[in-house]
Formats: structure tokens, sequence, C-alpha cells
């Protein structure tokens, strides 16, 4: 048990010396609203897969689970589209 708990921890710092920096350099990033619209597709996108595919929450959905509680785990602000396409050659594509 030390030893795997050693292991996390380890992996657990890893993660915070690698992405601190990067969210430091980006923070104040400017962004335009066709990016902040993307964001919002892709939160929606992620509540679907959620709500919809994992398993584990389908499970917590049938079979009583507290529905505030899977829903505070999504996004405050998301957006969908029908049949949304992105443009060839866009950084999304």
């Amino acid at each position: 048990p030390d030893e795997h708990f050693a292991f996390s921890e380890e992996a657990v710092n890893s993660v915070i010396k690698a992405y601190g920096p990067i969210v430091e350099k980006h923070k104040d990033d400017p962004y335009t609203e066709k990016q902040k619209q993307w964001q919002l597709m892709r939160r929606g996108r992620y509540v679907e897969f959620n709500l919809v595919y994992d398993r584990g929450t389908v499970f917590g959905l049938k079979t009583g689970g507290r529905i505030e509680s899977i829903l505070m785990s999504l996004p405050e602000t998301a957006r969908w589209e029908y049949d949304h396409q992105v443009e060839p050659g866009s950084p999304e594509a």
C-alpha cells in the first residue's frame, strides 16, 4: 500500500508540475467569439457523452442516484447545434 500511495503521489505531483506552467503561460491569452462558441460546443459533446454513453452516469441515473450530484459534474455552460459540422481546414477539423 505504501508503494502504491507513493506512486500515486508522484503521478499527481508530476501533473501539477507539468500542467501549472502551461496554464500560467496561456491563462491571459485572448480568444475570439468563434473560439468561445467552439468551446461551448465541445462542452455540449461532453454533456452528451456523460448523460447518454458513460456507464457510471447512466447507472447512477437509472438506480436512483442523486440527480443533483450527477448534474453538478457537468459544465455550467454548453451549446448544442443540430448536425453541427466543422469547417474543413479549420483548427477544429
